[in-house]
């Protein structure tokens, strides 16, 4: 159904494909922060969907999505005949759960990075930019409290080139060891990624009692079960390499990681 009038409130739904972790979230924040019209945000990651409350017509606020990359489109509007209630928040607690959080993160990616370059592993090197990425998300979210919008953005495109820098590192490795050759240390590679799946599955825990409060602790708990599994896909690659003598599954690894922080730094720079 669409508005017949511009100036009522409305409450849109939009389908979002490629929103799936809280950086992303993140990002779809603060594209529309900078929207008068918009009136209040609800996030349903599981399903990738995305409902809007604001006055006039949906376009405005598809027009500010649609540069994202997540491949948004607008399932329909109807008139919203009330504000929702807020729920109530415990900003002390999910504060201190965040610094935890950052915290794990921030360890982890110094931890991995390190013992990824001895280990001579690019899947161990790409999941300490994931990492990085998880850290910059919860450093970004504890920023934000009580600081203007400008200020955020400004905050996530130092992250977003960052992060690019990062990533492009991470591929250039693995170029760098397509051409050279590698003997990865699948002993230490599958060590080092199940402490990182210890790290993962404590953030996990951190983030239980919080999955249903807040929209960015319940998307950061979807995002670390996540991150879990690819750690298992380090480990698997680690198993694959002691099995086959050969270095390809940990380049496949470290390629596909290392891809998948590139494409979300290159999100947080196409906010505008």
């Amino acid at each position: 159904m669409s508005e017949s009038s511009s100036s009522g409130v409305y409450r849109s739904t939009f389908a979002v494909p490629g929103m799936d972790c809280p950086s992303e979230e993140r990002i779809i924040r603060m594209a529309l922060d900078a929207v008068p019209e918009v009136r209040g945000l609800r996030f349903d990651l599981g399903n990738r969907r995305l409902e809007v409350r604001h006055v006039g017509a949906a376009e405005a606020v598809l027009a500010r999505l649609e540069p994202l990359g997540f491949g948004v489109r607008l399932d329909g509007s109807v008139e919203a005949e009330s504000e929702p209630e807020t729920a109530p928040s415990d900003p002390a607690a999910e504060s201190r759960v965040l610094k935890q959080l950052l915290a794990i993160n921030a360890a982890m990616f110094v931890v991995e990075l390190v013992l990824g370059l001895v280990a001579q592993s690019t899947g161990l090197i790409a999941d300490a930019l994931d990492m990085f990425a998880d850290a910059a998300v919860y450093g970004l979210s504890l920023y934000a409290v009580g600081r203007a919008v400008a200020a955020q953005r400004r905050a996530a495109r130092v992250s977003g080139w960052l992060q690019m820098l990062l990533a492009l590192g991470a591929l250039s490795e693995v170029a760098r060891r397509v051409i050279m050759g590698s003997e990865p240390v699948e002993a230490l590679m599958i060590g080092v990624a199940l402490v990182a799946l210890v790290a993962n599955v404590s953030c996990v825990a951190l983030l239980a009692k919080h999955r249903e409060g807040g929209v960015h602790l319940k998307a950061s708990w979807i995002f670390s079960t996540n991150d879990a599994l690819a750690n298992l896909g380090v480990v698997l690659a680690g198993l694959l390499v002691a099995a086959t003598g050969e270095a390809w599954p940990d380049l496949v690894v470290g390629t596909a990681v290392g891809g998948l922080v590139f494409w979300g730094a290159v999100r947080i720079l196409r906010l505008r």
